[in-house]
């Protein structure tokens, strides 16, 4: 067993944000491409091809690893299909393709016994791989329990041993939503469960002395997700382990949900140095994945980049606790008990229209001089020294540089933004009638809390810090900015905010996109660098910045951010998977034609899945369900619930809105 572990002296993964220091995993051979220990982050997809056709799955993995697919899994639910993974290996080799072929085993022991002999890895859910699910509640005693670990124990070693007799990988890939009935019973659908799922596998592993082994902890929530993979850490280390981990958000969706939520997910963990290989899970052809995944990867590759930055920052091994930050409430509209809000920049734009607002979310109506909010209406417009020609809507906060506000006529509904520097004058000088008695905006930077010039800094009821992250920082900088306000007993909102300029979307993805290229690359970043502190509770505001973008794909992208991280729901929320060989109807067009009707159910959450295997249990979190159940066949769900089975697809939407209907849960779209 590989004893090099990375050292936690006090605190744990779950607890703790160190500056970025990858997880030193030991190293796991795949078919000749290893990852773990020193090797690069691996990136990895699925086919979705059905897997009886050896000629699809061929061109379709070879679409894959012409991508840049370092793994490539292919589904194998019954005995004939991993059969099948042998003419597949065949045709791919015989090409000159060696890339190593992952089987992706669910219900099937046997089905993972005769794969394992022909790929170089195997995936198993330890929720069902021994388990039928019949989502029963069992009070087991300590020695019911012992009897069902004896059960497993018999039930999976055959496949440990045919793994160690044919030198075969093993991803044992826990799901948050298919935990075993006795892991529910004990534990809960908890990241507790989740880890104790994998760790039971783990230990028979162990027992046998196979240590050829990857681990999963999915969710289509990215907090669950990003805690079980802490927690499992944390776990391993305490057992003396440190196998390599594969990341993932399951069931993330598609378009900018899919890749702002899997960004959240993954990014916030390989950000504090977990993770050895990942898969983007999006609704899309498998290899528009990897773009995506690579561009994620450099996004964190590039902390290396600036060492001597922030050797005056943090030091080694410096700590930070992931606590939510408690802020008080200005103007009774921002701090802790209040959504977060969003800012967008207009100071360059030509206010000389009031439709100009249709791209923030305030619709104007001529007709009737007035304008609608949406759900996706923004909170603060940052004007700069930008005069609006027109009446800005009652509900919309402007913000003026300081010199431009105070000159204002009118002051209603106008607040000024002033620099750290000049705040501290006013401090110095005592001179606080000059600010707004409503709400101040001051813009600080992580080295000011550090200066002398804080020193003389003097909080007052009214104040909002802009907090403006540097391009250079990580986010371990950012948590530690508010850790510091913690230790100096501030309860200032945060508005983080971020500026991103257009070289920072540089290098070609191909062809491949099928969305532009600089905004799919946007979506990540923000996803990455805001993600984790909203997840973790840190912020009370955000500040996308830039230029550009459209700003109607930057108030979109803030939303999405807001919804990922469960801070602030805007719109419906779509848990659908990634498709594969399992999938029984065409899943991007499912999707979208379910989207089309339901997109104005405001915090509905409605899973599309392909196949039962990703039914009832990988929609965990969804409150419906549109579950492909045979040819032309579909079973609704209400939450975990079966409410009508075998409906014609062509059928079943209209059957889904019904339910949702009777349920009181439906609204008309304006």
């Amino acid at each position: 067993m590989n004893k090099e572990i990375h050292p936690i002296l006090e605190g744990s993964f779950s607890q703790l944000s160190t500056p970025y220091s990858r997880w030193k995993t030991r190293e796991v051979s795949i078919g000749g491409v290893s990852l773990g220990g020193n090797n690069p982050i691996r990136v990895q997809s699925m086919t979705t091809i059905d897997t009886m056709d050896t000629m699809g799955s061929v061109e379709q993995a070879i679409r894959m690893i012409e991508a840049g697919c370092e793994y490539v899994r292919i589904t194998a639910p019954s005995i004939k299909e991993a059969q099948n993974l042998e003419n597949i290996k065949k045709e791919l080799r015989n090409r000159g393709y060696n890339t190593p072929l992952v089987a992706d085993i669910h219900f099937t022991p046997n089905a993972a016994e005769v794969a394992a002999k022909i790929v170089e890895k195997v995936r198993v859910n330890p929720g069902n791989y021994a388990d039928k699910k019949k989502f029963d509640q069992i009070d087991y005693t300590d020695q019911e329990y012992k009897a069902e670990l004896d059960r497993i124990f018999k039930k999976f070693s055959p496949l440990v041993q045919i793994c160690k007799e044919y030198g075969t990988a093993m991803r044992i890939g826990t799901n948050h939503g298919s935990l075993s009935d006795r892991i529910m019973s004990r534990y809960g659908d908890t990241p507790e469960g989740m880890v104790e799922s994998a760790m039971e596998f783990i230990r028979i592993c162990e027992y046998h002395s196979f240590h050829e082994l990857v681990i999963s902890m999915k969710s289509s929530n990215p907090q669950v997700m990003i805690q079980a993979y802490r927690l499992l850490v944390d776990k391993m280390i305490a057992e003396n382990m440190n196998y390599p981990l594969h990341l993932g958000v399951t069931e993330a969706g598609d378009g900018e949900d899919g890749r702002i939520k899997s960004a959240v997910g993954i990014g916030t963990l390989l950000e504090q140095g977990l993770g050895d290989t990942i898969r983007i899970s999006l609704t899309e052809e498998p290899e528009y994945e990897i773009p995506v995944a690579k561009s994620l990867i450099r996004k964190i590759e590039n902390l290396k980049t600036y060492p001597a930055e922030e050797t005056d920052k943090i030091s080694e091994g410096e700590k930070v606790e992931l606590k939510p930050y408690e802020s008080q409430s200005v103007n009774a509209f921002i701090g802790t008990g209040f959504v977060p809000r969003v800012v967008i920049d207009y100071s360059k734009e030509n206010l000389l229209d009031p439709h100009i607002l249709n791209a923030v979310g305030y619709k104007y109506d001529a007709l009737i001089d007035k304008y609608h909010m949406g759900d996706q209406s923004i909170d603060f417009l940052y004007l700069g020294d930008n005069l609006p020609s027109f009446t800005m809507p009652g509900n919309l906060k402007q913000i003026f540089n300081w010199n431009t506000w105070q000159n204002l006529k009118n002051k209603a509904n106008c607040h000024p933004l002033i620099g750290f520097k000049e705040y501290v004058q006013v401090c110095q000088s005592q001179e606080f009638e000059k600010l707004d008695t409503q709400l101040n905006l001051v813009e600080i930077e992580f080295s000011d809390i550090e200066s002398e010039d804080f020193n003389f800094f003097i909080p007052k009821e009214s104040l909002v810090f802009v907090f403006k992250v540097k391009p250079e920082d990580s986010n371990h900088i950012s948590k530690k900015f508010f850790q510091t306000l913690k230790n100096f007993d501030l309860k200032i909102p945060v508005i983080i905010k971020k500026s991103y300029k257009k070289e920072d979307f540089s290098g070609n993805w191909g062809d491949l996109m099928d969305v532009e290229e600089p905004l799919s690359k946007l979506q990540i970043y923000t996803g990455t660098d805001f993600g984790s502190l909203f997840i973790e509770g840190m912020g009370n505001g955000l500040w996308i910045d830039c230029p550009s973008i459209p700003v109607n794909n930057l108030v979109s992208t803030s939303f999405a951010l807001l919804q990922a991280t469960r801070s602030r729901i805007s719109k419906t929320e779509y848990i659908s998977c990634p498709s594969c060989g399992r999938t029984l109807f065409d899943l991007q067009e499912t999707t979208q034609m379910i989207r089309n009707r339901t997109h104005h159910l405001k915090g509905l959450k409605i899973g599309i899945m392909g196949c039962i295997v990703n039914g009832p249990g990988e929609m965990a979190d969804a409150d419906y369900g549109y579950v492909g159940a045979g040819p032309d066949k579909i079973t609704l769900y209400r939450s975990k619930e079966v409410v009508k089975r075998n409906v014609s697809s062509q059928n079943a939407l209209e059957e889904l809105i019904q339910i949702i209907k009777a349920d009181g849960k439906w609204v008309d779209p304006q």
